[in-house]
């Protein structure tokens, strides 16, 4: 499959945006569309993606960054409360504080799920439990056999390891001291690595993970966590903001570019307000 979307990657039709590589999205497919948070453009772009596999017949499981691991529970019960509302789904998984994201914009694709009776997975780590690892490493959150099972006992190359790094670093507009980079940078593996086991658990009869760019990326993000055997089922799609780093795009099997949003500068908020250790 991966050759097949490599060589159509980009390709559109006239009229409503449909992209070739969505013949990919069938059977058990492993299927990582990203996203830029705040771009209202880049949401409904992936929805319509979504909309028109579902139509056609796919039926995967919906894997969500947004959505921390151990909520996976209370999204089950909530389900078997009330079957299709997304709204109880969203604070039950939330705990009813609904901080961090812009929810309206994941609504609609919860009620997609709900509407076809699909698995939704949560995925990440929280705030709290990336904060433990930022200060303690991943045995701070792990025991030796759950790290095993992750796959968060393999030895990480040190470009990796340097990659991720300037990722923090840029995403914190080099705020961030130094010395910190390097265990902000193994958080960022671990979220990765969680994320990675929550998809090959659900992978069997297909899965879509929802998450931002970083993660879906081939080269440093949860395609590497996720091993040779499933590599020729995995399509990661990036969809980026117009104007952006066109070397970003190799980090994908394809690239959906929109219009960039409307956004103060994030890097005074952050200048205003010290990032903190939480890798999230």
């Amino acid at each position: 499959m991966l050759a097949f979307v490599l060589a159509l990657a980009g390709c559109a039709t006239t009229g409503p945006r449909t992209y070739a590589w969505e013949a990919g999205f069938t059977g058990d497919a492993i299927v990582l569309l990203g996203e830029v948070h705040d771009n209202a453009a880049v949401h409904r772009e992936r929805l319509a993606v979504l909309e028109r596999a579902l139509a056609r017949g796919w039926r995967p499981a919906i894997a969500m960054e947004q959505f921390d691991r151990e909520r996976q529970g209370a999204i089950d019960e909530a389900r078997r409360e009330r079957p299709l509302d997304a709204d109880h789904l969203i604070d039950a998984a939330t705990g009813g504080r609904r901080g961090g994201w812009e929810w309206s914009y994941y609504r609609p694709v919860i009620e997609l799920a709900l509407r076809h009776d699909l698995s939704i997975v949560a995925t990440d780590l929280s705030n709290a439990d990336a904060a433990r690892i930022v200060r303690g490493g991943d045995a701070a959150v792990f025991d030796a056999a759950a790290r095993a099972a992750i796959g968060l006992d393999r030895p990480i190359a040190p470009w990796w390891l340097a990659a991720q790094e300037h990722e923090v670093e840029e995403g914190h507009c080099r705020l961030l001291p130094p010395a910190l980079l390097p265990a902000m940078a193994r958080a960022q593996l671990t979220r990765d690595a969680v994320i990675a086991s929550a998809v090959k658990a659900h992978a069997s009869n297909g899965i879509v993970l929802l998450a931002g760019n970083g993660h879906v990326r081939r080269d440093i993000g949860v395609p590497r966590w996720l091993g040779a055997a499933l590599a020729p089922r995995v399509l990661a799609v990036g969809f980026l903001e117009e104007g952006g780093d066109a070397a970003r795009e190799l980090a994908y099997d394809a690239v959906v570019r929109v219009p960039p949003a409307p956004r103060e500068d994030p890097c005074e908020s952050l200048r205003a307000h010290p990032p903190m250790p939480s890798a999230k």
